[in-house]
């Protein structure tokens, strides 16, 4: 069997390299991992820093979105005919160690998405990401009927069938929204199991910026009216 980690990178020169560091080497039952970093249109050094290890990387010339980098190393990922696809932030917020978890379902047959969950067991959360945490999961909720803890979650599993079929439009973080409605649409088995999160000055300054929650529930009612 073989895996890929897609990891969007937009301007982070300063944590790259140690968030590819704590990746495995190698994954129980996987003969080879792909590791698989999306250059969003840095204007800093990330793609030089990524160019210094093992991993693959893709480029966007311009800044076009978590949602379109994730889109474009998901497809790279399915044209090496890989068996589970990963996605995995690049700021540092995931623990490497957390990646064998959201696997399991998948391997056991038992979900073909699976949502790392940063909620299902109680941690130390920034209140303020607790709660646009919170709005957009009961947003996903009440405009496309799928509850999730963890909606916004970056690191999750698909199996071949589901980087198949999901065919999220979102090119910023309402995409993470969309997975959850073209799970629903493509009845897939969606599981989630508890992550742990980092949360630094450094993860929590380049994470999802609250003034971006409106914008990013805009895009999430418009998708429900079309």
């Amino acid at each position: 069997m073989k895996a890929a980690i897609v990891i969007p990178a937009f301007n982070e020169a300063a944590v790259i390299s140690t968030v590819l560091k704590s990746i495995p080497k190698k994954i129980s039952g996987f003969k080879r991992t792909l590791i698989i970093v999306v250059n969003d249109g840095s204007t800093d050094s990330t793609a030089k820093e990524v160019a210094k290890t093992r991993a693959i990387l893709l480029n966007h010339t311009l800044n076009r979105g978590v949602g379109a980098a994730t889109k474009t190393g998901l497809t790279y990922a399915i044209g090496q005919n890989v068996d589970v696809v990963i996605t995995f932030d690049a700021d540092g917020q995931h623990q490497g160690s957390d990646i064998a978890k959201v696997i399991a379902p998948i391997r056991a047959k038992k979900g073909d998405l699976v949502i790392g969950s940063r909620l299902l067991k109680f941690q130390k959360m920034p209140l303020d990401r607790f709660f646009i945490n919170w709005l957009a999961n009961l947003t996903t909720f009440f405009l496309f009927g799928v509850f999730s803890t963890d909606s916004q979650s970056g690191l999750r599993a698909f199996s071949k069938k589901a980087a198949t079929l999901i065919n999220f439009k979102g090119e910023r973080m309402d995409f993470s929204s969309e997975i959850l409605l073209e799970a629903k649409k493509h009845n897939l088995k969606r599981v989630e199991v508890p992550i742990a999160a980092i949360y630094t000055k450094y993860s929590r300054a380049k994470g999802q910026k609250n003034i971006n929650a409106l914008p990013t529930l805009l895009r999430l009612i418009i998708k429900f009216m079309r």
